[in-house]
């Protein structure tokens, strides 16, 4: 009793990072094709180099190297829900007010990856007199936005027995993950319980695929993991105590600057060259400061804000979806697991 919110959130941090094993599919790797595999090795690049300038600026600051870890992949590549979700471990490790100091960088994030994405493909298309294809989908099906947890629950009950068949397989990985992840922590390497489950939710699914076993839909998989998760923030949100922000509150801001900075760099010059050089490839580099600074909803608004203005882009709604949404936060929680092993 001595931490409620722990022991009453974990089981839904778990649950959704199951789902995100569950929906990790190489299939969707092969359908978007070379651009798919491009993008998520840059992403997964770029979450490294903000871990790396994340622990030596505060270090340089003075302050623990755990809070340049929180103010880098944790909670800008991670968003909210990765930042909570590896609280719990990094708190174990040394930094007692983990919770509060990732929810406010990646606040911080979210809000400065909404503002960079678009001046940073606009500067783009002036730049190299980039244009829409004429012709194109609108992608008029996509939203940032999401619904509500009532919403949610009231969509998940008409999916009636197969819900449920879904649920049952998602609790089923969520067991056998936390007995992989109390297997790998008796070796001594720093593993937490969302670990094991996401990689259990990988293997059984695409075993299932790869045997023609092909029933586990991917919206009834997301919605599953979006309510664990808007369950999850709500109660990890209540036990946050501001006050614990007092003496980090200046260092988290200079290493929050310089990483808003590396971001806008990384796409102007590396994003945008590596994924073609061409219109969708500025618009990437917009998404690509959506989900690197904060979420996948972002990088999907600021990229609809720029094909209303300019044309349509249907390679980069393709690809950031795929990868900002499922595939990155799976390579995301592999860099940080390593990472917090090599500060312990």
């Amino acid at each position: 009793w001595q931490h409620p919110a722990i022991t009453i959130t974990e089981p839904l941090m778990v649950t959704f990072f199951t789902c995100i094993g569950l929906n990790a599919t190489w299939d969707l790797v092969r359908r978007g094709g070379m651009d798919v595999g491009r993008f998520l090795v840059l992403g997964s690049v770029f979450a490294i180099l903000q871990n790396v300038l994340g622990v030596v600026l505060a270090k340089a600051l003075g302050q623990s190297p755990l809070l340049g870890l929180v103010c880098g992949s944790v909670t800008l590549t991670g968003g909210h829900g990765t930042a909570l979700g590896f609280a719990p471990m990094l708190q174990n490790l040394g930094l007692p007010s983990a919770a509060v100091l990732g929810t406010a960088a990646a606040t911080m994030g979210v809000v400065a990856g909404g503002l960079i994405g678009g001046p940073v493909a606009t500067r783009l298309m002036d730049r190299h007199g980039l244009h829409a294809t004429k012709g194109g989908p609108v992608n008029e099906g996509l939203q940032g936005s999401e619904p509500g947890i009532l919403s949610e629950l009231r969509l998940f009950r008409e999916f009636g027995g197969e819900g449920m068949r879904h649920l049952l397989l998602i609790l089923l990985c969520v067991k056998a993950g936390a007995w992989m992840s109390f297997l790998l922590e008796a070796t001594q390497v720093k593993f937490p319980p969302q670990m094991g489950a996401m990689i259990v939710g990988v293997i059984v699914r695409n075993v299932m695929d790869q045997t023609g076993h092909r029933w586990i839909r991917y919206e009834i998989v997301d919605l599953v993991g979006a309510i664990a998760l808007g369950l999850f923030l709500t109660v990890a949100m209540i036990s946050l105590n501001l006050m614990d922000l007092a003496n980090a509150a200046g260092p988290m801001v200079v290493i929050i600057a310089a990483q808003i900075a590396l971001m806008a760099a990384f796409a102007y010059f590396v994003t945008y060259q590596v994924m073609g050089r061409d219109y969708d490839a500025a618009v990437m580099a917009a998404g690509h400061c959506g989900f690197g600074l904060g979420a996948t909803s972002n990088a999907i608004a600021t990229m609809k804000s720029l094909v209303v203005r300019h044309g349509p882009a249907p390679r980069a709604f393709l690809v950031i979806p795929v990868v900002g949404g499922i595939l990155i936060d799976f390579v995301n929680a592999l860099n940080i697991t390593v990472f917090a092993n090599l500060l312990k």
